[in-house]
């Protein structure tokens, strides 16, 4: 991790304790600018490291020759923040600096994360560096918009250590999915009764954003189709935010003959009002009687209408015992490739939890059990199934 001289340079120190805790081993070096704002001794603390500085660089001891052993070392280099100066030493291939000689000894994926003025962002100059940059295949995260240190206010925050997190985990991640196109619908629908009531359920829409997230990292270009969500959408997934079952009914069969991926993960509501009162209804009576009318069923209907090359995956929450038959019903009567059930009577895998235990069912006969694991990871183990019973589908031309 590469830290230079600027005001953000304390973020860096948040974003390594980040990376160690998804299990990284991190050196970092920090140019002469970066000592300026943040000392050696911090990042040592943390990482319990070797912090290299230009002092390093300029006086090597023992035969260690450090920027050609770092760059060794690396399986990816990120440098948060790049200042202005950094960029154009880099582009230029000025490699006085260890942290530039650094980069261009290594063969490994380099992720650059600028953060400086909004004027200094926008100029020609740094315009021109960025480019160039990139057309060396060196991924650039753009600065954030907001206030600046200086007071200015516009792009030139450095992006927050979660999202620098999962940027670099794409340059690491298996590009298996890329070029694929992916629709992933998630959360609960509502149903409104009157102005303020609906008719909603308990998705919290964690596991089906785990899933455009994987996706995502694994190089796939994916829209989410969300109902409302108690968990935050990071910033580089594509959404359309939805409220009721008819809307999403709506926007999935917009989307769905440009697709190569349907997952159907909401928790869409089956059932909703024939009729919507307007206002507030009033507490008069001891008991409200009104009627509900069957929902779209999207997935069925999609599913009915796909193309070859096209894959179409169906959740299922389903209680105990009934579990596999249900799931098997559903994948047969949908006609689709896969179904994931759960099991909705478990504390543990149900909805607006942390993890989840799944069952897969393909279509091809082939059935699997997921153990219970974080929802990142079992999106992660679908993906790999995914791939492994349905490659062959996945490849077939339109």
């Amino acid at each position: 991790m590469g830290v230079t001289g600027g005001i953000a340079a304390y973020k860096a120190a948040a974003l390594l304790r980040l990376l160690q805790k998804v299990g990284a081993n991190v050196r970092v070096i920090l140019t002469e600018g970066a000592e300026a704002f943040i000392s050696p001794l911090t990042f040592e603390a943390l990482s319990q490291e070797k912090v290299f500085t230009q002092a390093d660089f300029l006086k090597p001891q023992g035969g260690f020759i450090p920027h050609t052993e770092l760059a060794r070392f690396a399986e990816a280099v990120v440098v948060a923040p790049a200042t202005a100066s950094f960029l154009a030493s880099l582009t230029s291939g000025d490699a006085q600096s260890i942290l530039v000689a650094t980069i261009m000894a290594t063969k490994a994926p380099v992720l650059l994360c600028p953060a400086m003025n909004v004027n200094m962002w926008e100029h020609p100059a740094v315009k021109e560096n960025i480019a160039k940059l990139r057309s060396w295949s060196y991924e650039v995260l753009a600065p954030c918009g907001g206030e600046l240190a200086c007071g200015d206010v516009g792009p030139g925050r450095l992006p927050e250590p979660e999202l620098i997190a999962d940027f670099l985990a794409r340059l690491l991640a298996p590009a298996d999915y890329q070029g694929k196109k992916v629709l992933i619908t998630a959360g609960p629908t509502r149903e409104p009764i009157d102005a303020v009531r609906f008719i909603s359920n308990r998705s919290s829409g964690k596991m089906g954003l785990a899933l455009a997230k994987a996706f995502w990292l694994r190089g796939a270009e994916v829209m989410l189709v969300h109902g409302p969500l108690s968990v935050k959408i990071p910033s580089y997934l594509s959404q359309r935010p939805v409220e009721t079952a008819q809307e999403m009914y709506q926007v999935v069969n917009e989307l769905f003959p440009g697709v190569d991926i349907l997952v159907m993960a909401a928790a869409v509501a089956d059932y909703t009002p024939v009729k919507t009162f307007s206002g507030k209804l009033k507490k008069k009576e001891k008991e409200l009687v009104f009627t509900l009318k069957k929902t779209p069923d999207i997935l069925a209907e999609v599913s009915a209408k796909k193309r070859p090359g096209q894959v179409v995956v169906g959740f299922a929450a389903e209680e105990g015992e009934k579990l596999p038959e249900e799931a098997r019903r559903k994948l047969k009567a949908k006609h689709l490739d896969l179904i994931v059930a759960n099991d909705i009577t478990r504390c543990e895998t149900g909805f607006e939890t942390e993890t989840n235990e799944v069952f897969l069912f393909f279509a091809n006969g082939k059935e699997l059990k997921l153990p219970l694991a974080p929802k990142e990871k079992i999106a992660w183990q679908i993906l790999d199934a995914l791939k492994e019973q349905l490659g062959e589908i996945l490849s077939a031309k339109a």
